[in-house]
């Protein structure tokens, strides 16, 4: 009998140890994973501004005239996929510029936020 108690008392505190060890583990995972997943839309922001300012630079600055509107239509787009609302200002204030000087100015500050997501 006295056996037998020592034995159950025994199990028991193994099982208290396991599900003690395995709810660590579970915890540290999630924290993990909460890590992992942050570090993914960090890279996916980020894959979203360089394909946005790869567009600019192509459409916009290399360009030798007026810009079409299937590709204004497109940097559209990939500026509203970024979801930055800061970004989003800066690129209207330069759809909406006047002339040389406002759309320069424009353009630097755009530039300036598109790297500021991407170092975040």
């Amino acid at each position: 009998m006295q056996k037998t108690k020592l034995f159950i008392i025994i199990v028991v505190i193994i099982f208290i140890a396991g599900s003690i060890y395995l709810a660590t583990m579970c915890f540290l995972s999630g924290t993990e994973l909460a890590r992992i997943r942050q570090q993914l839309k960090a890279q996916e922001t980020n894959e979203k501004v360089l394909l946005f300012a790869q567009l600019f630079v192509d459409k916009i600055l290399l360009s030798d005239g007026t810009v079409n509107f299937e590709d204004r239509l497109k940097l559209e787009n990939a500026v509203r996929d970024i979801n930055d609302k800061e970004i989003f200002s800066e690129w209207e204030k330069f759809t909406k510029s006047q002339n040389d000087r406002e759309s320069q100015s424009a353009v630097g500050n755009l530039f300036k936020f598109l790297l500021s997501e991407i170092y975040k």
